[in-house]
């Protein structure tokens, strides 16, 4: 697994011969109030498919999960985009999020990091990116 500095962008596919990559940020402290609200969500994943130059194939998939664990419990989200798939899980208790981007096309991390404090003001981000390949 490889992390990358923040300001770092991924290469192009073919350059480099991966078959895809995987963006992993794990969210801490985000505004409750604003990963409970199931617009914001669906604002939130329509804004990140456009600045990420993505294509999303369908309506997002937005549901409230884990009721009966109140540690949890939080809305989690699926996006199918042409290139594979964005997702994401919103912990309603401690205000956590955790969003993953899959893609074989390139997207810009720092891009996608905005985003996500545009929408959320997570107190941190911890990134993982990884390179996909057989």
């Amino acid at each position: 697994m490889s992390t990358f500095a923040s300001s770092q962008e991924l290469p192009a596919c073919e350059k480099v011969g991966y078959w895809g990559y995987h963006l992993i940020l794990d969210c801490k402290g985000c505004n409750q109030k604003e990963i409970v609200d199931k617009e914001n969500l669906k604002a939130f994943i329509t804004m990140l498919v456009k600045e990420i130059d993505m294509k999303a194939y369908g309506e997002p998939v937005l549901e409230h999960f884990a009721t009966h664990d109140p540690e949890k419990g939080g809305y989690s989200l699926v996006q199918l985009i042409e290139t594979s798939s964005i997702t994401g899980h919103f912990v309603n208790l401690n205000g956590d999020a955790y969003i993953d981007i899959f893609s074989c096309k390139p997207f810009s991390i720092e891009t996608a990091k905005s985003v996500v404090t545009k929408f959320f003001h997570p107190q941190k981000i911890k990134v993982h990116f990884l390179t996909r390949q057989a």
